[in-house]
This record gives structure tokens, sequence and C-alpha cells, in this order.
């Protein structure tokens, strides 16, 4: 597809910017379009998905059918397989008379599903049967009806952990997945930022007949720093607040931080005070950041046990320097002497440089009582005030706090979460599982 006919499907459905991922999601939209392919758009809230599902269904040969746009999440779960599928008279309280469903209703045209994470599981199954059969049943029918209707749904979820967590049936999100389309967030857009408040304030200032808001290099430079996790969507609040309320017309990056909350002006890294004043605005204390570190050291330390462990079962020469250069990451800043068969790793004190040397202390024959004996000893942390080396011997504990302090930070949203915590987010639901606070 040339950049010409991009720009044209840009201007007809009012889409503005020039980024490539952008320009690659409508590409890929235009081009399945044409075909009846079921279409599962990914993206922020409030990045602009419905804008999606319109192109695919005005560029097929639907687009003279009808097309409905619902909101999963919107709809109580008692009612939205009436809702979908439709019901007969008297099938519950209230159903005064038969009304037909969206797919009933649609047929013919491209029904788009947003939010579709959050459709209880026994509507998914309903779903999954016309995806496959294009059949459905009314609720409190035993008629099976047919419809012609294509389905694009769209989440701000991940679909695959909510398949691992068992709210999303697996084969449901495979018959969706058939053609991916992400939106990229706005923060990932650069210019295009500007591009859009631009917009927003020249037909705000023609509603209200006012002068566009004209913002100063510095203050564009301001825009585009913030993350705006509301996507479009809250630029374009952003827009209105300031073409309403503002007197001065020409704003700098001083009276646009007025209108950008504070917590999220900037994607730059946030700086520790002396004091640690910085950590404990953000949640944890320099306890809590220390006790991270610890946890990385305890996993280095079990990696560097099963290793000695493996050099002491008897290890040859050889194999014990191949065994130490695949783990070279775990010895940096060590010395480490050759190793010897029938041998085992011992520690001595710091070194006058300060670090700690570690030798092989020759061993007649290691059995396997020794080796559990080995495993059982003690790991000493050098440099580590007695306080600590006390809580040290807790660790899951406080881990298991910090995870909560970081749920209850972010208002149990685990992505951010599990972001703050420098963790991925499987490794969250993992940990979740593992000191059972899957109900957070």
């Amino acid at each position: 597809m040339t950049p010409s006919e991009i720009q044209s499907i840009k201007q007809r459905f009012g889409i503005i910017g020039n980024a490539p991922a952008l320009n690659y999601a409508i590409q890929v939209a235009a081009q399945v379009a044409p075909t009846d392919m079921t279409v599962l758009i990914t993206g922020e809230s409030g990045s602009g998905k419905e804008s999606f599902s319109k192109i695919i269904h005005a560029l097929s040969p639907r687009k003279h059918g009808q097309f409905i746009a619902i909101n999963c999440g919107a709809i109580p779960e008692g009612t939205i397989d009436s809702e979908l599928f439709g019901h007969e008279k008297g099938s519950f309280t209230g159903a005064q008379e038969a009304r037909k469903g969206y797919f009933e209703v649609t047929n013919g045209g491209t029904i788009f599903l947003d939010e579709i994470g959050e459709m209880p599981l026994g509507t998914q199954a309903r779903l999954l049967r016309v995806l496959e059969n294009g059949e459905f049943i009314r609720v409190g029918s035993s008629k099976v009806q047919k419809t012609d209707v294509r389905v694009v749904a769209a989440t701000n979820v991940n679909l695959l952990d909510a398949v691992r967590e068992g709210k999303f049936r697996e084969d449901l999100y495979y018959r969706l997945n058939t053609v991916p389309i992400t939106v990229p967030p706005l923060r990932e857009r650069g210019d295009d930022i500007y591009l859009l408040f631009r917009k927003f304030a020249t037909d705000f200032a023609e509603r209200y007949r006012v002068k566009p808001i004209a913002l100063s290099p510095e203050a564009v430079t301001e825009l585009q720093r913030f993350s705006f996790p509301g996507n479009i969507r809250q630029l374009k609040n952003v827009a209105e607040q300031m073409s309403v309320l503002e007197t001065e017309r020409d704003v700098d990056n001083a009276r646009l931080r007025q209108y950008l909350p504070a917590e999220q002006s900037s994607r730059l890294p946030m700086l520790l005070s002396a004091s640690g004043a910085g950590a404990e605005a953000n949640g944890y204390s320099e306890r809590d950041l220390l006790y991270k570190v610890l946890f990385d050291m305890r996993r280095d330390m079990t990696d560097l046990k099963k290793l000695v462990l493996e050099m002491a079962a008897g290890q040859r020469p050889a194999e014990a320097q191949e065994l130490l250069r695949q783990n070279s990451h775990l010895f940096n800043n060590l010395n480490v002497a050759p190793v010897y068969e029938n041998s085992r790793l011992a520690r001595s004190g710091p070194t006058d440089g300060g670090a700690t040397e570690y030798f092989i202390n020759p061993r007649p024959e290691i059995t396997v009582e020794d080796a559990a004996t080995y495993e059982d000893e003690p790991q000493r942390v050098e440099d580590i005030p007695h306080e600590t080396e006390e809580e040290t011997l807790s660790l899951e504990a406080k881990e298991k706090e910090m995870i909560m302090k970081a749920l209850k930070k972010h208002h149990n949203k685990r992505k951010y979460a599990a972001h703050d915590l420098g963790i991925s987010e499987r490794t969250l639901y993992r940990k979740l599982k593992q000191y059972d606070l899957e109900q957070l």
C-alpha cells in the first residue's frame, strides 16, 4: 500500500499522525478489510481502537450492511446473552416479548466487540459457536438460527494472561486472533502528540468561539514528554480544559504543567534524594529497595550453590573449567582458583583490596550426605548491619510485603505493579499464586 493510499484513509476516517506503528496498523486493517477474517485489535484504553474497526467495515464488501459497536464490559453479566443473541417471550423475569439480539440484527454486517476480555465465560462459548458455525440460539429457545456476521474484537488487556488465569477461553482466543492489529499508545507516537493537540485546540476554539491555544517550544517538549496513560482521550480533555480556562492563549510550559498530573508529567527516571525522600514518596523506603537488591543476591547465591555442588561431585578439571566458563556471569569481581578433581569450593575473608577471595579446598572424596550438608550451610552477606541480617532470614515475607505495597499503590493494577517491582507480569502472577494473593 502506497503512502498516498494510507494518507487517503487517514483523511477519510479523521486519523491524525505519521508514526510508523500507526501507519502499519492502518495498512494491515486496509489489507484485511476485503476478507471475512476475524480481527483482534489490541491497544491501551483511549488509543483509538474503534476507528480501526470502522476502517475494516467501510473498506469491506459488507460496507452497506449494519455496523454495531458493543462494549462488553458495559453490559451486565446477567443480560449480555440476551443483548447479543436475543431472547424469547417469558424466558426470564421481565421478558414480556421476544427480542432480536445484535447478531441477528447485524446479519450481513459487522459487529465490533470492544473490551472482549470482560466477556463472561458462558457467553464466550456461545460466541465461539457463532464464529465456528454461524449459529446461535436465543435465550429461552431451542431453535438454532443462522447469521452471517463479521466479528472484529478489541481488548486493552493481555488475553494470553487471561487464558492462563482461566478467565478467557483459549480456543476463542486463537479463533479471534486470526489477524492481530496493534494500535500504538500515544506516548510512542512522538510528534503525533502535538499534531493531535493542535487539532483538538482548533476544534474547541471553533466550538467556544475563542482564539486557539498556542504552545511555546518548551511547552511542546513538555507535552511530548508526558506519558498520557489515558492516551488520545486524555490529550483531548487537556486541550478542552485549556481552551475553556486559559485567559492567555499563548501557553508556556509552566502553565501547561498545571493541566498535567504531577506524578505523570515526565517519563524521565526519578531521582532519589540523599535522605531517601524520593523513595518514600514513591511508596518504598530505602530498606525496601535494599530488600529488592537482596532478592537478586539470593538468586545468584542459589545458582552458585548449584554450580559448586556440581563441581564438588567429582568433575574432571577440564569439565570444571568448562562449567566455570559457562557460568562466568556469576563470578564477577571474584578470584577463582583452578578447579581440581575431588575438590570443594571455600571462601576466605576479604583481601586487602576489599574483595572476598574464593579458593578450592582439596577433599579426598564427597558423598551425597556431604553435598546435602553443604546445601544447608548458611551463606554470609558481608557489610550488612546486624538488623538487616536478621530480617533477611525472612526474605519471602518481605517479598510478599513489597508485592502487596506495589498492588496497593497502583490500586491492584498488576501491569503497573509488576513494572514498579522490576519484574514481568508473568512473574508477578506466579508470585501472587505462590503467596496466595490471587484475590487481590
